[in-house]
């Protein structure tokens, strides 16, 4: 993955990291659909928020990836096997919980004095892995990397307004804003907000966070070894500071796992005792095994169509009305994922409206058109836009069957309606490349991501379509959107930002920038040796293995 310094890259390198990368961790999907009808079978889910606490230690878990993390190095963790990891190593200076709402982490507390300013007291008594304690200095030297362009933070959209971090007493830190930005807090909560030993940054330079130097944090878990192409292995840190989140396993194994059909057999025979992402494809199958539980969790990922070419047919909303509308949803959700998940009109879950009022998720989820699968309406809306006959191009990749599905089903409804329409197969990195650079993009109309938010904040998503922004990839704008955007990112009060997020949400709806197709569920394996799991998509940024025990 290449580090992006310029300025505007780098203010969205994180969502370019969480888009393509989420790509590319999408669970695998055996049947095969097109846009009105599926050879698949929807398999019988519901969703659950924690399993039994554990009776006690367990010696070892052993737990596949679907990929060998990128690094540890959390200013460059986006992926989710990056942060799968991290999230029980290090910690943030606030704390996502599984229904994701925030705590206080390794900030006891904080202030927000007025609306320029950030005050954060630092944890006492809290020590490194090596022993040290932490201070102060250590969080502002871990929040300043953001800042530093040579490094070029895949987080820099969360610093983007800072102008000033210094230490402002002996355990105090105090952040100052250039503009009034109420998302900084909230992104504190993740990967952002992750206070490593200054000591340690200035030791280990470029050998931090990678298999050479890994890392020294707070977290319940400590870095044992990283031998590439195999595994991590972490240990209990036995002078953990939070007495709930003592790890209970003696020893932890994450192991990379890229094939999801040996992902799947290793799980069903036991050999490994679990994995996020557990692979859909073989979901029944899993179910089935009685070797663990297929478990269903709160998510913030949308699966969504980006359109990325206003210029030619999709131009016109009738045009992209027409095609969502052409589209049959539910039948492409069973053949990709077996079912599993809601179909969707908006591009948030209602997961991500922490704080809101009851009137803005009455605007947000139920205020707003609903695209219902008809044929015939979209047939009149191309005949009315004039584009009968016109091309359009779909870039997909061999990433896992969802994509194949999709690409089918998106083709030959656009043909149904009277569009010409042609899948152009790209490799795995090109299809990445879609989501950092522009020309990359040249002569696509349309392509497929999965877009999760890392806050609980719906206007984390809106404020990546603001006219500008790079991660608007087709270049959409709406003066009146991006009004409203950046008065809600000024505005300190919850309930009050998010009535002006949901007319963010509305616009999106009406306008359609991007396509909604589905939101599927955070899907774990857990196996029969261990419980004490709630599968949440906090488990990027929570040290969720310390919770696991044995049965």
């Amino acid at each position: 993955m290449t580090i992006l310094k310029n300025t505007a890259a780098r203010r969205g390198a994180a969502l370019v990291a969480g888009a393509a990368v989420a790509a590319l961790a999408l669970s695998a999907c055996s049947a095969q659909g097109g846009s009105s009808a599926s050879t698949g079978t929807a398999i019988d889910w519901k969703m659950t928020e924690s399993t039994a606490a554990p009776s006690g230690e367990i010696d070892s878990i052993k737990w596949a990836v679907y990929s060998e993390p990128y690094s540890l190095d959390y200013i460059y963790a986006f992926d989710y096997a990056d942060n799968q990891v991290l999230a029980n190593v290090c910690e943030s200076l606030l704390r996502l919980n599984p229904d994701f709402t925030l705590s206080p982490g390794l900030a006891e507390s904080f202030e927000h004095p007025d609306e320029m300013t950030w005050v954060y007291k630092i944890r006492s008594g809290v020590t490194f892995h090596d022993g040290s304690p932490l201070t102060a200095a250590d969080a502002v030297a871990s929040m300043q990397r953001h800042l530093d362009p040579e490094l070029g933070s895949f987080w820099y959209s969360v610093y983007q307004n800072v102008a000033s971090i210094e230490q402002t007493g002996d355990m105090e830190v105090t952040v100052k804003m250039a503009v009034p930005d109420s998302q900084f807090n909230l992104g504190m909560g993740h990967a952002a907000g992750v206070i490593e030993s200054a000591s340690t940054l200035e030791a280990l330079g470029a050998d931090y966070g990678n298999s050479t130097g890994g890392v020294n944090c707070t977290g319940p878990f400590q870095f044992d070894s990283w031998e590439s192409g195999e595994n991590i292995k972490l240990s209990p840190y036995d002078g953990y500071w939070d007495e709930s989140l003592k790890a209970k396993s003696k020893s932890f194994e994450f192991v990379f796992m890229g094939d999801t059909n040996a992902r799947a057999n290793a799980l069903m025979a036991g050999e490994v005792d679990g994995s996020w992402m557990a692979p859909l494809d073989s979901a029944q199958k899993l179910m089935d095994s009685g070797k663990g539980d297929l478990l269903f969790g709160l998510n913030t990922t949308v699966s969504s169509l980006i359109v990325s070419n206003l210029e030619g047919p999709l131009g016109d909303v009738r045009v992209r009305k027409a095609l969502l509308m052409a589209l049959d949803r539910e039948n492409m959700n069973i053949a990709a994922r077996s079912g599993i998940g809601e179909i969707t009109d908006v591009q948030t879950t209602e997961s991500v409206w922490s704080g809101a009022s009851d009137a803005a998720r009455t605007t947000a989820f139920e205020d707003i058109e609903h695209y219902e699968f008809n044929i015939e309406e979209a047939k009149k809306l191309i005949k009315e836009a004039g584009v009968e006959g016109e091309k359009i191009v779909y870039a997909s990749a061999p990433l896992d069957q969802s994509f194949t599905v999709n690409s089918q089903a998106v083709v030959a409804a656009a043909k149904a309606i009277g569009l010409d329409a042609e899948i152009k197969t790209l490799t795995p990195s090109a299809y990445t490349t879609l989501f950092s650079d522009p020309s990359a993009r040249e002569g696509i109309d349309l392509f497929q991501t999965e877009w999760y938010l890392s806050a609980p904040d719906a206007l984390e998503m809106y404020s990546v379509l603001r006219t500008g922004e790079f991660s608007n990839y087709g270049n959409w704008s709406n003066e009146e959107f991006d009004q409203i955007v950046t008065e809600a990112a000024a505005t300190d009060d919850a309930a009050a930002r998010s009535e002006l997020t949901a007319r963010a949400q509305q616009i999106v709806n009406e306008e359609l920038p991007w396509l909604p197709l589905s939101t599927p569920p955070t899907a774990v394996f857990m196996g029969e040796r261990i419980t004490g799991l709630s599968p949440s998509i906090n488990f990027m940024y929570y040290p969720w293995a310390a919770t696991l025990g044995a049965r």
